[in-house]
């Protein structure tokens, strides 16, 4: 009987693998087109992992400051496409844009370069669209070809009506804006946790920074160019669930996706160092006036955190 029953069984799994094998999707479609993964996402793939740490065991941390520069090579799946009418694609500024027009809140800078999440420091809705770009006043963008001249409404990425409180996209206006938005400041905490055994990195706030801003040539200006040239801070976990449902595009492999969460949360991306949290409140170009101190600094920052770890395992 048992031996009857073990044949039965062997029949029933055969028969359910040879179903497997013939639903098996073509890379082919009836016309002969190359399927590649497309713009359509599950209930369940904007589930985002999140790991709560507990503070007790969380024995060393350090705040980081880095800017993300798009001319930089490793980083041009977050700055193209630099056009709104893309089916496929989005860069990151269309989906920030896309963010905050779906309700999500952005937050003043202070009088620090530091960010401030309390609630005070909300952006109103009416404010959205100045905060996303605005121009200094009285300054002369003449010979400055990085500049894009807001001149009306109808030029802002964002427009507020006043009847509905709602916020809408202008993507007319984006492809002029986007090619200017170079850069991107975040905020990162390097922590060790004890029960995980571990060094982790999570960013905590993210910034776009305005290109026509941050453009000096002196030294010790540039840390007063990087605080006029934050538009408004981002929480990164308020923004994880909009970078979760949007792909960054390909980049030498149509069949190899990436959201922009994986982006991030894999680090595929390069920046360089600003500066850390510190007692003094200082960031590096507050003591380094030359290019080659500052770039010893950076070393050292990024050695340190590199020594801490590997420190952690000495016998």
């Amino acid at each position: 009987m048992i031996k009857r029953l073990s044949i039965i069984a062997c029949f029933v799994l055969g028969a359910f693998a040879v179903q497997a094998q013939h639903n098996v999707t073509s890379f082919y479609n009836e016309l002969g087109v190359a399927r590649f993964k497309t713009s359509e996402f599950s209930p369940a793939h904007d589930t985002i992992v999140m790991v709560d740490h507990r503070i007790d065991d969380i024995i060393w941390s350090r705040v980081v400051y880095r800017i993300i520069d798009m001319r930089y090579k490793q980083n041009f799946q977050l700055y193209f496409p630099t056009r709104a009418d893309d089916p496929n694609y989005r860069n990151l500024l269309l989906v920030i844009a896309d963010a905050m027009v779906d309700g999500m809140p952005v937050y003043e800078k202070g009088n620090t370069i530091k960010p401030d999440f309390s609630e005070e420091q909300i952006i109103p809705r009416r404010e959205v669209p100045k905060a996303i770009f605005q121009d200094l006043a009285g300054e002369d963008y003449t010979d400055n070809p990085m500049h894009y001249e807001v001149c009306c409404s109808d030029e802002m990425l964002i427009h507020w009506d006043s009847v509905t409180d709602e916020l809408s996209k202008n993507e007319q206006a984006f492809s002029a804006i986007a090619r200017n938005q170079i850069k991107y400041l975040i905020q990162e905490v390097v922590f060790f946790d004890k029960h995980t055994s571990r060094l982790h990195t999570k960013i905590m706030a993210i910034a776009p920074l305005s290109a026509d801003k941050i453009e000096t040539t002196d030294s010790t200006q540039v840390m007063k160019s990087v605080h006029e040239s934050i538009m408004f801070w981002i929480p990164y976990d308020q923004l994880r669930p909009y970078n979760a449902m949007a792909d960054a595009i390909p980049s030498r492999n149509e069949t190899k996706r990436v959201t922009y969460d994986d982006f991030f949360e894999k680090r595929l991306f390069t920046s360089y160092i600003l500066g850390e949290g510190n007692m003094y409140n200082r960031w590096i170009p507050d003591y380094e006036t030359t290019h080659g101190g500052i770039q010893k600094e950076q070393e050292r920052i990024a050695t340190e955190l590199l020594n801490f770890e590997q420190d952690l395992w000495e016998y």
